[in-house]
């Protein structure tokens, strides 16, 4: 059951990330994955687990580190992530980041408040569990709600 939310929350991430352009950047050891995308994506059930509100008013950011590992696609990780988002008026929203720990997963979520048109900025520190060194991963995205 956990695992078949796992695969749910996944896919609900990253295959509405490949059409947003999903991305990742590699830091040495390391590759972040992110992306950000409306809640309206999610199944019910995967929102309903999760307790996040599906809505194409709100976006939901998704961020994973894996700890790269020659012959595979790389060991998930846990860090220390924090983070902020803007709208192009430079105008902060609070972002409450939450940890979702399950079998052989480890994804870092936040939602927050997102209208029609309208460009987010995403900024974060990330550092992943045992490391000193904070990457920093930026991006921004524009969202059509209606």
């Amino acid at each position: 059951m956990i695992r078949r939310h796992l695969i749910n929350l996944f896919l609900a991430a990253f295959i509405p990330a490949v059409a947003f352009a999903e991305q990742s950047k590699i830091f040495g050891d390391y590759t972040i994955h992110y992306s950000a995308f409306t809640t309206d994506t999610l199944s019910p059930e995967v929102a309903k687990q999760y307790q996040i509100q599906r809505s194409k008013n709100r976006a939901m950011v998704n961020i994973s580190v894996l700890k790269n590992e020659q012959g595979s696609i790389g060991k998930p990780v846990r860090a220390k992530i924090e983070g902020a988002v803007k709208n192009l008026s430079e105008q902060l929203r609070t972002l409450q980041i939450r940890e979702v720990v399950e079998e052989d997963a480890v994804y870092y979520i936040a939602v927050s408040t997102v209208a029609n048109l309208e460009t987010l900025k995403y900024d974060f520190q990330i550092t992943p569990e045992g490391e000193q060194t904070v990457y920093q991963i930026s991006f921004q995205e524009q969202f059509y709600t209606n």
